[in-house]
């Protein structure tokens, strides 16, 4: 295969040489600067040709037809490229000098690229080593612990789940998720393989402003791998294959022990135990232990990469398989991909460059999250019930348990789903350099998906639940998405003796169009999956039964940047970007976004200079205005989308009214962005700090239901008040990072980093006349939860402050009246405290219970290698923020978690837990008593690795065999309750209430990477 792939691309792309004189062979070593090490694995190559080969481990290459006057191209990961003319046959050695992590390292960042020296903005970069050693499944999980200020949650721990990122806090109640720009277009980071990718680029602060009214939430640029010019075709293959298993069981009562607390509540309240022989009861059903099961995860990645004197290349294919830990392919998730980059000199003044990603994805989805999902039912499910009944059929949960519990291997078992995606995404472009300094680049990038979706409703009977489905039905849809990106931009680079410009200006035409279909049909032939399809469903319909959606949207934009630095140590960045867009009306459709940088290197004053400590010292600032138009479609007009009741010929009819009642003059949610940073690197580079100071500012966020006059209409179905630009967030902190990285010898090498970031977040303003948002869901009827409100971070919590538990009769007579929270206090029930001092306990008590933003987060990791091995550890720590506990069904014969052993049995038992009763109580409102510390440590990677000696290797003929282990989610610290304290829905408002989220799998994986 490796002989084929050489063939095909020498006859394709070298040119044909006529050799003058007799050819032989050089060798030689190639060395590490810095280290003294050898350097396994660079690329060897005659320029202008093809003809090539690496070290081995020893650093040692041999390269076989050679002639005097060649030159030699020696290039490896992460090292400045050397040449070397071949003068004689004579020993050829090379040094390599350290390019990755170096000042001279080139950044992308955004319409162009800068030496990281050059910077003069908060810019975050993970490289393609670093993300070989984290072996992320999606890409979002190489950020987290790696880059400070951002930070990612998880929506559930299930197959293909998505997730959370936010930089530098929550600026926005709507959507606050950043955007990726994929090889200069918009894309989707939840598509694409995370081998393929070179780096990721993070855009923290106003340097995002290049980007105008996307860039508001942070950009994240990736670079998909490319070629290397001059370098001999590489074939790269790794494979693993991994079990996951899950990380956390909650803790709740066996049979015995839910036999005893539910016999006490009915004697409690001098009513007959239910359990007769509670001693007979053992520890019953583990449902929890029969629900979760080990899956298996497995990854395959080749990759084809070289490149001659006028032509790079990079081909990737991947698949993805993986079950989850909860229903196994029930919930399973398989994801393929095909990469293609290519890059052509055409002329030595014009190149051309394409890039192409297809993914296939093929995912099935559990209920695995809010009342009702399946781990809710194995938490509530009592111990004592049996998984199978007599006839070996699953048992139905009794009546006794309410309506919302029921059988969860039942329910997984009945649950029948998929979805397809099949998405195409990629660029194509030009670069014309008609004279030095002058760059001209055109491209289009484009996004198209279509994505089909199917789940089937069985006919079944789970003992009069709300699960119950008495007509068996399928849903289907149909969706066709796509997008392209069409820039045009010029850079121009001049040198006046000490001054140094560069002025880059363009034009951005995006536009975003697709369209949905969705049908449900009924009375599925046999009532079984493989029937459930719309052609084979032939019932009458008594709903409708079919809806449909389109969009188009399109965005014009401009934009320019001046950069300028005197003598390469004072350097000043101005941009400014004009977009407009059809999401807004006529009145503000145009938003301007203006931005700012400068930055002075102080280690090139004579002072300094000639330090032997301080390597390299820059103080960096920042400002400027983002925007965000993430934002429903057409707000500013009045829709015909609202439901209407209209009389014709004395028979009621129905049609459509006006919606959503619209607001004119809507416009750009804004962010206003403050970045002070400095650069500093120490102790002959092995010490590098980097620490900043961030101030955010969003204004005119966006405010739904806005009240307005009845009249209008926005009570009737399909309407609403309007959405205005009425709220403000602030977000401020500090980061800092420090790095350390030192050789040891010959055999022995260490490098660390460790990242923290503080974040401060406040609401400063909400129009909305009730001067707070509310959101999210607790328990069943009861007040929202959650708020955005001035004074308080975006998202808090809301509710009742506990006062210890009534002892004695005593105590709830002396007591304001908590009648109004459903009944009154007896002893062992909560006290509340009266805050407001009416002496009564109301709505009108609850206050701030806590947030589910962090203070503080942290990132620890660390590499060793020694010899053949290598070794990583990447750790993440969140502190200071906390979650609403509402997986736990208040009813009398659910089960309960453990904590309830130490509930209160009598005056002085217990002053934190209460009784148990089947009476109603207040016990259950939302108050402290269920806001719980999320904050954690976890040890998110660990891995293994050994390299073959180039002895064994050399008589397989192969470059490299590389052998690893990994686990991940090893271990998590925590005092929460809950499966998994990193969890979140990802809403602004409510993202802190755990329903019960799927926990994050912990896995062991064993893999090997082989090069030749």
């Amino acid at each position: 295969m490796q002989k084929i792939a050489i063939y095909f691309f020498v006859i394709l792309f070298m040119p044909c040489f006529l050799f003058a004189q007799e050819q032989q062979y050089v060798s030689g070593f190639v060395i590490d600067k810095q280290s003294g090490e050898p350097i396994p694995g660079a690329s060897i190559i005659i320029k202008g040709t093809t003809v090539g080969t690496t070290t081995d481990f020893e650093g040692l290459y041999t390269l076989n037809k050679a002639k005097i006057g060649d030159i030699i191209v020696v290039a490896y990961i992460g090292f400045r490229t050397q040449e070397k003319t071949i003068e004689s046959f004579n020993s050829i050695d090379f040094t390599l000098e350290e390019d990755v992590e170096t000042l001279d390292e080139i950044v992308v960042t955004g319409y162009g690229s800068q030496r990281k020296r050059d910077i003069t903005g908060a810019v975050a970069l993970v490289g393609a080593e670093q993300i070989d050693e984290i072996n992320p499944i999606k890409i979002e999980q190489a950020l987290q612990g790696t880059v400070a200020g951002v930070n990612i949650s998880t929506q559930s721990g299930s197959p293909g789940a998505g997730l959370n990122i936010r930089i530098r806090g929550i600026s926005t109640n709507g959507d606050a998720s950043p955007v990726a720009i994929i090889d200069g277009y918009q894309g989707d980071l939840g598509t694409l393989n995370p081998a393929d990718i070179e780096t990721i680029t993070v855009l923290k602060d106003a340097q995002a402003a290049i980007y105008g009214t996307i860039g508001a939430n942070g950009i994240i640029l990736i670079t998909t791998k490319r070629g290397r010019k001059n370098t001999a075709a590489k074939v790269e293959i790794e494979s693993s294959i991994g079990w996951q298993e899950t990380s956390r069981t909650l803790p709740v009562l066996n049979a015995r022990e839910y036999g005893i607390l539910l016999n006490e509540a009915f004697t409690n309240d001098g009513r007959f135990p239910p359990i007769s022989n509670v001693s007979a009861l053992d520890e019953g059903t583990d449902w929890q232990d029969e629900l979760f099961q080990t899956a298996p995860i497995q990854r395959n990645i080749i990759s084809l990469s070289g490149g001659s004197e006028t032509i790079n290349y990079s081909f990737g294919a991947s698949t993805l398989n993986q079950q989850g830990i909860v229903g196994l392919d029930k919930s399973g998730f398989n994801r393929q991909t095909l990469r293609s980059n290519i890059g052509i000199d055409l002329s030595k003044k014009l190149t051309f460059n394409t890039s192409l990603i297809f993914t296939h994805i093929e995912r099935k989805s559990i209920n695995d999250f809010g009342l009702g999902s399946v781990l809710f039912n194995a938490i509530n499910m009592p111990s004592t019930i049996p998984v199978y009944n007599e006839q070996e059929e699953y048992t139905l949960a009794p009546s006794n348990l309410g309506i919302e519990i029921i059988n969860p291997l039942a329910q997984v078992a009945n649950t029948y789903n998929r979805y397809k995606l099949n998405k195409l995404n990629g660029s194509f472009g030009f670069t014309y350099n008609p004279f030095d300094g002058l760059s001209i680049t055109s491209r289009v990038g484009f996004n198209t998906a279509f994505s089909k979706g199917r789940d089937f409703s069985q006919e079944i009977n789970y003992g009069g639940k709300v699960f119950d489905v008495t007509r068996s039905t399928v849903n289907q849809n149909s969706i066709n998405d796509n997008d392209y990106t069409f820039d045009t931009f010029a850079s121009y680079k001049k040198d006046l003796y000490n001054h140094h410009f560069e002025l880059t200006a363009g034009t951005t035409v995006f536009k975003t169009w697709g369209n949905g279909l969705f049908a449900t049909g009924f009375d599925i032939p046999n009532n079984v999956w493989e029937n459930a399809d719309i052609s084979l469903a032939n019932g009458l319909n008594t709903q409708k039964a079919t809806g449909s959606y389109s969009y188009d949207q399109r965005r014009l934009s401009f934009f320019g940047r001046l950069q300028y630095d005197y003598n390469e140590k004072a350097y000043v960045s101005a941009l400014i970007r004009r977009d407009s867009s059809t999401k807004f009306g006529p009145q503000n459709r145009v938003g301007v976004f203006p931005s700012f940088s400068a930055g002075y290197i102080l280690s090139e004053e004579e002072l300094l200079a000639d330090s032997d400590f301080v390597d390299f010292l820059k103080l960096r600032f920042s400002y400027g205005l983002l925007g965000s138009d993430k934002i429903g479609d057409f707000l500013y007009l009045s829709q015909l989308n609202g439901e209407g009741v209209y009389v014709f010929d004395d028979e009621l009819s129905i049609g459509r009214a006006v919606g959503i009642v619209p607001n004119s003059a809507i416009k750009w949610e804004e962010s206003e962005q403050l970045d002070i940073g400095l650069d500093f690197i120490f102790m002959q580079r092995k010490l590098n700090i980097t620490a900043d100071y961030f101030v955010k500012t969003t204004n005119d966020l966006l405010i739904g239901f806005i009240p307005v006059s009845g009249i209008l209409g926005t009570n009737a179905p399909g309407s609403g008040s309007p959405t205005v630009n009425a709220g403000e967030v602030v977000n401020k902190g500090f980061e800092f990072m420090l790095s350390y990285k030192d050789y040891f010898g010959d055999n022995f090498s260490i490098s660390a980093a460790i990242n923290a970031t503080t974040l401060e977040n406040e609401v400063t303003k909400v129009n909305n006349n009730t001067g707070y948002i509310e959101g999210g869901g607790f328990g069943v009827g009861q007040l929202a939860p959650a708020r955005m409100q001035v004074g308080f971070p975006i998202g808090y919590f809301y509710g009742y402050q506990t006062d210890g538990v009534f002892q004695n009769r005593a105590e709830t007579i002396l007591h304001p009246s908590q009648l109004a929270l459903g009944a009154t206090a007896s002893p062992g029930d909560f006290r509340y405290k009266d805050l407001n001092e009416d002496d009564i306990i109301d709505e009108n008590d609850r206050t701030y219970l806590g947030d589910p933003i962090p203070d503080y987060t942290f990132g620890f990791n660390l590499g060793l290698n020694y010899k053949n091995f290598d070794f990583s550890l990447y750790t993440f720590a969140s502190l200071g923020q906390e979650m609403i506990r509402n997986y736990e069904r208040v009813q009398v014969y659910a089960n309960r978690l453990d904590y309830y052993i130490e509930r209160w049995r009598g005056e002085g038992t217990s002053n934190s837990v209460p009784r148990l009763t089947t009476k109603p109580t207040a016990n259950n409102v939302l108050s402290d008593f269920f806001i719980e510390d999320t904050s954690f440590i976890r040890l998110q990677n660990i891995q293994l690795g050994y390299t073959l000696p180039t002895k064994f290797t050399e008589t397989i003929k192969i470059d490299r065999l590389r052998l690893y282990i990994t686990a991940e989610n090893l271990l998590t610290l925590t005092n929460y309750k809950g499966y998994d304290p990193a969890a979140s829905n990802g809403s602004p408002i409510g993202s802190g209430i755990d329903n019960g989220f799927y926990p994050t799998p912990k896995t062991i994986t064993a893999g090997l990477n082989l090069k030749f």
